[in-house]
Order: structure tokens, then C-alpha cells, then sequence
């Protein structure tokens, strides 16, 4: 029995090392398969936020290029003397005060064939011209007084509503009574078209002008300068401040209940709604305080607040990320706490400081409800020369614009279908 036992044992050892193999090799194919499944996975995910992201973008892009050009309408402006001057003494406050539409109503009825007398026509034809085109003859007379008296061929914007017939944004196809163009509108534009005098370009207004009521006068210079003086403020205020408490916290500071206190509530301030912050800035800055209203430097301090937290935090992470071995290694050569800190410490830590201090900036510059607690949604103008002078921001004059845009449509169409999620008409 014993030899039998010892005779088979080889065949059972080949078999028993076959049977580990195969076992072995399907152990490590069901790893690897797993392992690739995982890889594909990643790159499905991957893969699908790029198209998410690419398709975000070619619809911003799409939607948001026809802003970049508008239409203007070519007119012979007669600049009458006894309307734009009549007392003949080129005063600043004369020329201000001259009624510069009727001029460019009188050379639309002429390019039109309109006879003044006929006041429906009349009527339609004033909407094809923007009623701010005023401001551009009078500033044209502002700057070379001999043109009082002469005729002169002014490129002059076209209302919003040709603008945007002109860009395909309203359809031909609906009903007069539901479409913001008459038709006779309609016919006049095609006529002027074809007649060349009627053209698009690069519509440089959108990066110089201000706010304005007129769709087709509105830019962003004045919120985009508004912005960088407000971005200027938060950058000099929270992100030293930033740095130096998330220095003082990770170096210096002794660990006790009182560190630990304010460790939670730098926390806590990070969660805190961004309207809290627009309260404090109303409460503090404004009301006792005293710093003006709508003024770029409060929105700037409101927003170094609410970014400080964000800072810290980053700035404490990558402080401490950096390996105690280089503290030692600076002490050990005679250097000062303060040497090893910002000769070796800081420098690698810089990367992630900078991380948080875009992320918070970029946060910051994205904020419209503090804005609008301190009063910078004031209608502003005129181009703020310091960061004292009344101000508006980016978001801020998206949110108006969108909210302009918004009642127009109500107050053009009674029973429109709305839709509820993007708040739009198609």
C-alpha cells in the first residue's frame, strides 16, 4: 500500500502544481481584467466630462458670438444751426441741450421716403434707429464745431430688435402679432440692406461703453473696471492677511483650546452664505464706517472677507504639506525660525497658495449677492477713476441685464411659453 502510495505521489504532485498554475493563471487574468475595466471606466469618464466641457463651451460660444458684432444704419444728418445751435455762441451747455433726434429722425424719414406728416409710418420707422444714436451726433458736434451747418453721412446704431432680426435671433415665420418687428419694419430693414445701407461690424461699444437701458448701447468697460479695482482690493487684503495667519497658525501659534477655537472657526466662516458677508459690509463699512455707497473699495473688503477663510485653509494644507525634514535641516545650519519659514518653507509651499488664492479669487469675482447688499447695483455710467468712485461689477451688470431682458419680454408678450428653466423663450 505503501509503495502504491509513493509510486502515484509524482502524478499527484504534477497535478496538484497544474491545478495551482491554472488557478494562479486565471487569479491574474480576472485581476488584469478587472484592472482594465477600471482603466476603461477612468477613460469613459474622463472622455465624458471633456465632451461636457467642450460642448459647455461651443455653446457659449454659438449663443455668445453674435454679441461681438452690430448692425448700424447709414444716415445724411443735416446738423441744422437753429436746431443744433441757435444762439449761434457754440456754448458747451447749448450744444448738450440741442434736440439731436429730431435731426436723425428727419434724415430716416428722408432715406425712407416717409413724409413727416404721416404719423403711422413715423412711428415704425423711429424704431428701426437706436434711441441713443443722439449721444454719437453730439458728440461728433462736441468735437468739431464746423460741422454745424453741413451734412454729414453718420454710421448710427440700429435698434435692438433690427439687431437681432439681423442676427436671426427672431423668426420671420411668427405671427405679426407676436413678433417684436412689424412688418412693414421688416420691409424697410430689407430695403436698406440691400441698398448697403444697413451693415455689421465688430461691436468695440461692448468693451467700452456702460450700462445703459438700450440693449444696443450697454458694454462692460465701467463694471470691468469696477471689477479689477475690486479684485485689486481683495488681492492685496486676503490673500497677506491670508498667508501670514495660515504662517502664524502652522509655526508659531501654541496648540491649546484658544488655536483650536479659532482653527473651527476659520472653518466655519468658509461655509458662511456670501450674503452674510454683504450684511456685515452694509452694517460696518457703510453704516458705521462711513465709506461711500457702491464704492469698488467696500465691495473689494467685503469680498477680502469672505475670500480670507478660503486662503488660510489652502495656505495651512500646503504649509503643512511641506516635510518636517526641511525645518530641521534649515535649523540645523544656524538658520533662524524665521529663515527656515520664508527661505525654505514658504517657497515650497508657494504652488498650493497660489492654488487657494485663484480658487478664492475666482469665487470672489463671481459674487453678485454681497454686491448687491452694498448698493452696486447702482445704474453707474461714467468709468470709476479710484476705487472710492461709484461702481458697478461683472456679475452684478449680468444679473440687470438679465433681469432687463426678462420684464422686456413680459411687457411684449402677454402669453408667452415660458420656460421655467433657463427663463427664456425657446
Amino acid at each position: 500500500m505503501t509503495d502504491v502510495t509513493a509510486e502515484h505521489a509524482p502524478e499527484r504532485t504534477a497535478a496538484r502544481s497544474a491545478f495551482d498554475a491554472a488557478a494562479m493563471a486565471a487569479r491574474v487574468a480576472k485581476r488584469r481584467a478587472a484592472e482594465w475595466r477600471f482603466q476603461a471606466y477612468g477613460i469613459a469618464a474622463i472622455s465624458f466630462g471633456l465632451f461636457c466641457v467642450l460642448m459647455l463651451f461651443g455653446v457659449i460660444i454659438s449663443k455668445g458670438l453674435p454679441a461681438f458684432w452690430q448692425s448700424a444704419i447709414q444716415l445724411d444728418v443735416a446738423l441744422d444751426p437753429a436746431v443744433v445751435d441757435a444762439a449761434g455762441a457754440r456754448s458747451h451747455d447749448d450744444l448738450m441741450a440741442a434736440d439731436y433726434e429730431s435731426l436723425i429722425r428727419a434724415a430716416l424719414y428722408k432715406k425712407l421716403g416717409i413724409a413727416p406728416e404721416d404719423a403711422a409710418k413715423t412711428a415704425l420707422a423711429d424704431d428701426l434707429v437706436s434711441s441713443g444714436a443722439d449721444v454719437d451726433v453730439r458728440q461728433l458736434v462736441l468735437d468739431n464745431h464746423a460741422v454745424i451747418g453741413t451734412t454729414q453721412r453718420i454710421w448710427l446704431l440700429t435698434h435692438d430688435t433690427v439687431d437681432a432680426v439681423l442676427k436671426g435671433a427672431i423668426d420671420r415665420k411668427v405671427p405679426e402679432s407676436n413678433r417684436q418687428i412689424k412688418d412693414q419694419q421688416l420691409a424697410w430693414v430689407d430695403q436698406l440692406v440691400a441698398d448697403g445701407a444697413i451693415k455689421s461690424g465688430f461691436n468695440w461699444g461692448l468693451f467700452t461703453r456702460g450700462a445703459s437701458s438700450k440693449p444696443e448701447t450697454a458694454g462692460l468697460g465701467v463694471a470691468a473696471i469696477g471689477s479689477f479695482f475690486m479684485m485689486l482690493t481683495v488681492l492685496l487684503v486676503a490673500v497677506p492677511l491670508g498667508v501670514a495667519a495660515a504662517i502664524y497658525l502652522e509655526e508659531f501659534a501654541p496648540k491649546n483650546r484658544w488655536t483650536d477655537l479659532i482653527e473651527v472657526n476659520i472653518s466655519n466662516l468658509a461655509a458662511v452664505p456670501s450674503i452674510v458677508f454683504g450684511l456685515l459690509g452694509l452694517a460696518i463699512l457703510i453704516n458705521f464706517v462711513g465709506l461711500p455707497r457702491s464704492a469698488s473699495l467696500v465691495g473689494g473688503l467685503v469680498l477680502a472677507l469672505m475670500t480670507l477663510p478660503t486662503v488660510i485653509i489652502a495656505a495651512r494644507a500646503a504649509i503643512t504639506a511641506v516635510p518636517p525634514s526641511i525645518r530641521q535641516a534649515a535649523l540645523g545650519i544656524g538658520a533662524s525660525k524665521m529663515q527656515s519659514i520664508f527661505h525654505h518653507v514658504l517657497p515650497l509651499a508657494m504652488p498650493g497658495i497660489l492654488t487657494g488664492t485663484i480658487i478664492g479669487l475666482a469665487k470672489a469675482l463671481g459674487e453678485t449677492a454681497p454686491l448687491l447688499m452694498i448698493g452696486m447695483v447702482a445704474f453707474v455710467v461714467d468709468y470709476p477713476k479710484t476705487p472710492m468712485d461709484p461702481a458697478t461689477a461683472l456679475p452684478v451688470q449680468i444679473y440687470m441685464c438679465r433681469r432687463r431682458r426678462s420684464e422686456a419680454l413680459l411687457s411684449a408678450r402677454p402669453a408667452p411659453p415660458w420656460c421655467c428653466c433657463c427663463s427664456c423663450w425657446r
